[in-house]
């Protein structure tokens, strides 16, 4: 094995010269967003090896952190390498200019050159209109890794919705057409977007205040992008307020705050998330709000008003995932969410906010609370006219995979069958899901949309 220094590897002797590598990731990271640097390996690419003490990944770690901004989240492992200890850091980030110790350098052949204040300003300038190329590179995963169910569900919104011309034929075919597809490999947007098994995770809360000190419900979600969504909204649904307006013909079942706008909160967060930052996805009930968290920095130096007025043009951290949930209409144009957040919400009057975090990106819905009039508003608890538990949960799992009959469901939620059938029957007698096919070969499938 021999290495040698380049644009985007850097070679330290020992992590006496952590300061020196400390500087190449800044480097790197501005001209390529992704590097890796060796300790125990001389620049002529000899290993000399590393002591590794107790501390010493810790130590490195922490200097990565007080020292590069904005803070990244490195993998830090030691590897033996021709039988002596060595270091390896990969990193990456891709949230604007990086610093290191204050200031700033780019990556020149195998060297760090500190740059001017008027390259500073021209790269910020490119740096505005950066798209996250992320989704674009290869996953190393099959598509054979990827969901059929999910993908199958996904062609035929996009076929309803009229933006996808083609029917599901084939998992590979399908992930072709989407572009998803390189050399014979998941790109990473396909991994994240359908793919089985996969580690991307929401942690959801039910706060018994309007602080994190008592929690008085706590799950973690782990799937594909469309699986955490719909398991999200389902979260969010069953654990608000409905309202139930007697004065028409109909009963007509309301939300405290607009599920539209709830739903198009957690797929932004979702499709415009930092994919190199291990921090989860949030969902927080609080008792006088719904927050939700989004591990993605807010583009450049734009607030959150210059979309809702629709002043700037859209700017996905995620392009290729952003194109693709727009083809199944779970966004409904690019950069208009905010925007439709926003009229949602003013529409229902319900107070939102967008919040920017040095960590990441928050919405912010503050919970009106009903209260009776005349005898013809009424409030029902949990979701859909008192449909609680796990009702949701199922409703959700038969809109990703339809067409599950009770044992696969069973399975699936790992619930008692009979639990489940319970679930069915308040389910099938609200119109949300139907039963297609013969009592031996068919299964359930999603019925009409709730608003």
């Amino acid at each position: 094995m021999v290495l040698r220094e380049s644009e985007t590897l850097e070679l330290k002797r020992s992590s006496s010269e952590l300061k020196e590598a400390i500087i190449s990731i800044g480097a790197i990271l501005n001209k390529h967003g992704r590097g890796r640097v060796y300790f125990g390996i001389a620049d002529d690419g000899s290993i000399a090896g590393q002591h590794i003490g107790r501390a010493t990944l810790k130590d490195i770690s922490r200097a990565i952190s007080a020292h590069i901004d904005p803070r990244i989240y490195p993998d830090i492992e030691a590897r033996d390498i021709e039988g002596k200890s060595c270091v390896v850091v990969d990193f990456s980030g891709h949230d604007g200019l990086y610093s290191a110790y204050g200031r700033f350098y780019l990556r020149s052949g195998d060297e760090d050159r500190k740059l001017s204040a008027r390259e500073i300003a021209r790269l910020i300038e490119k740096k505005k209109n950066y798209a996250y190329s992320w989704g674009t590179e290869l996953s190393g995963s099959a598509p054979s890794d990827a969901d059929g169910k999910t993908l199958r569900s996904f062609v035929k919104r996009g076929r309803d919705a009229g933006r996808i011309n083609f029917s599901f034929d084939s998992i590979r075919n399908v992930l072709a057409k989407l572009h998803l597809v390189k050399d014979g490999q998941l790109l990473n947007a396909g991994r994240a977007l359908f793919g089985k098994g996969n580690a991307l995770e929401v942690q959801a809360a039910i706060f018994a205040g309007k602080d994190k000190i008592t929690f008085l419900d706590i799950q973690s979600f782990h799937g594909n992008i469309l699986q955490l969504a719909a398991r999200s909204e389902a979260y969010i649904k069953e654990h608000i307020n409905w309202r139930a307006d007697l004065t028409g013909s109909q009963r007509v079942e309301l939300p405290e705050v607009p599920v539209r706008a709830v739903r198009e909160a957690i797929i932004n967060s979702l499709c415009h998330r930092d994919f190199d930052n291990p921090k989860s996805n949030e969902v927080a009930i609080y008792r006088d709000r719904i927050e939700i968290f989004n591990p993605g920095l807010f583009p450049g130096d734009y607030s959150p008003e210059d979309f809702i007025k629709g002043s700037e043009p859209s700017i996905p951290r995620n392009p290729l995932i952003a194109e693709t949930l727009f083809r199944s209409e779970d966004i409904e144009k690019w950069g208009s969410g905010l925007k439709r957040i926003s009229q949602e919400c003013r529409a229902a009057g319900v107070k939102v906010c967008f919040k920017r975090i040095k960590s990441g990106f928050t919405v912010i819905f503050f919970r009106p609370g009903f209260k009776r009039s005349g005898g013809v508003i009424e409030t029902v608890g949990g979701v859909n006219g008192g449909v609680n538990g796990g009702v949701n949960s199922l409703e959700a799992e038969i809109k990703i995979n339809p067409g599950q009959r009770l044992p696969a469901l069973s399975v699936a939620l790992n619930v008692p069958a009979r639990t489940v059938e319970k679930w069915l029957e308040k389910l099938k007698k609200a119109g949300q899901v139907i039963y297609r096919g013969s009592s031996k070969t068919g299964g359930y499938f999603p019925g009409k949309r709730r608003a």
